[in-house]
């Protein structure tokens, strides 16, 4: 397993964000380890979140823009089914050591991962423009 986790680093690259001294627990493991995982990821979720809208939101596609950070904001937060999917994308790249970490405090390091992948998502939201064809 200790070549799982040293290739998982690697692949991920370095901290993204702050790391000081003062740093609180949930604050470096989301610069050392959500981060770059998200940065890693950003294309799949952008991916994932088309097919999610080419399934469940048809008319998306013809919102303003307002509407359409609003969807991206309510779709992970009350899709309970998505934002589970979203989380497993994220938590098949922790090391070992990284998901002991996530399960001591999986409530608070959740409401982390989900706000930082709706802002992700909604600074992006001129990626969602068109109607895909990846349906």
């Amino acid at each position: 397993m200790e070549d799982r986790d040293t290739f998982l680093k690697e692949f991920r690259g370095e901290t993204l964000g702050t790391v000081s001294a003062q740093s609180s627990p949930d604050e470096l493991f989301q610069n050392q380890t959500i981060r770059p995982i998200f940065k890693l990821q950003n294309d799949l979720f952008v991916a994932v979140f088309i097919n999610y809208i080419n399934k469940n939101k048809r008319d998306f596609y013809s919102y303003s823009v307002e509407k359409k950070l609003q969807t991206i904001e309510n779709s992970i937060q009350k899709d309970i089914k998505f934002r589970n999917s979203l989380k497993g994308i994220v938590m098949g790249l922790f090391t070992l050591d990284e998901y002991d970490t996530y399960i001591q405090n999986s409530s608070n390091l959740n409401k982390r991962m989900m706000n930082l992948l709706i802002e992700r998502l909604k600074s992006q939201v001129q990626l969602f423009e068109v109607e895909s064809d990846s349906k």
